[in-house]
């Protein structure tokens, strides 16, 4: 197999495109298709101030990596979740990857912010972990974003992730989401635009990058993944991909070449006026946030369950850690 540029034997074959590359020509093939997207889609403009969601996982730390070579000036915002020994790891590694980098980066403690790590407030609602985690970072992403003066925030979802989560939403016809599902979110008064420059390749193809790249990043999953039904959707999809290349970034940009535009055409929902929340000031939908209505009822079951003491109060304000491009 040799690479479809200059000849020289090939490192990488990306098999939906029918194409090979070495070291070299994949890694200006991502970097020049990752460009493509931003300005396809018009997702970074010169005034933007940009903030990278970054976990310590190779889809975030490429992205943050890319965009940064790009001429982007991204800081990285970490959210650590409390998850024991995969919190830890997660935070040293995207600590050191900033520090080799010069990159500036922002961390927030859900525990210090909040009063309790994401496995206690799974405990304390009885909810499945990945709900509250996903909804905490979603706040965070946007409370942090608005407080700090960023308008476009960043994430490293790829085409895996994206194609598994539009079968989860056909296949469950959540239209509110289907509508929503693409590459840019755009900005409104209060949320940030979020953009997802990654959404074409595949996982396979972001880990293949930050190897030959040199990124060192957290291979371990989530252990509270385990059994989550995106699991699921991926390995379905993996499984016509293998037989099928090219059928995840067909499903995915068909649907939203074809599908939702006609969904929006046909829609007579008008769209969702917003508000501020009563307790936190964080644009919503209602009186009190879906963050606030959670944890408050985090609170008042873990006072019960002496995870907290009688007198503890959820305080929305979320603490920040800023680590600058010139610490270790």
């Amino acid at each position: 197999m040799k690479c479809s540029v200059c000849g020289a034997p090939a490192q990488v074959e990306v098999r939906r495109r029918n194409r090979a590359f070495c070291v070299e020509h994949y890694r200006e093939w991502f970097v020049r298709e990752t460009r493509r997207n931003v300005k396809r889609h018009r997702m970074i403009r010169p005034q933007d101030r940009l903030l990278a969601a970054v976990s310590g996982g190779k889809d975030s730390l490429v992205l943050w990596s890319v965009l940064s070579q790009l001429g982007y000036e991204a800081v990285g915002l970490h959210i650590q979740l409390g998850i024991g020994d995969y919190s830890r790891r997660a935070l040293e590694t995207t600590r050191a990857f900033a520090a080799a980098h010069g990159l500036d980066l922002i961390v927030v403690d859900v525990r210090e912010s909040f009063g309790l790590t994401i496995p206690e407030l799974a405990r304390a609602t009885g909810r499945a972990a990945c709900s509250g985690c996903g909804l905490s970072k979603r706040y965070l992403m946007n409370r942090v974003a608005e407080d700090e003066g960023f308008n476009v925030v960043a994430t490293g979802h790829n085409l895996d992730d994206e194609a598994a989560t539009l079968l989860g939403n056909v296949s469950h016809w959540q239209l509110d989401a289907l509508m929503r599902q693409g590459p840019m979110l755009a900005e409104r008064p209060g949320l940030a635009r979020r953009i997802k420059p990654l959404y074409t390749f595949t996982e396979r193809e972001v880990a293949a990058y930050a190897f030959l790249a040199g990124i060192s990043y957290q291979h371990e999953e989530c252990p509270h993944a385990e059994g989550a039904k995106s699991l699921l959707y991926k390995e379905l999809l993996n499984r016509l991909e293998t037989r099928m290349p090219g059928t995840k970034q067909v499903f995915l940009e068909q649907y939203l070449k074809k599908v939702q535009p006609a969904l929006r055409d046909h829609s007579v929902e008008a769209e969702v006026e917003l508000r501020r929340c009563e307790r936190c000031g964080s644009v919503t939908t209602g009186a009190v946030c879906a963050h606030c209505k959670l944890w408050d009822r985090a609170y008042a079951r873990a006072k019960k369950r002496h995870l907290l003491p009688p007198d503890a109060g959820f305080d929305p304000r979320p603490k920040l850690h800023f680590l600058t491009r010139s610490e270790p």
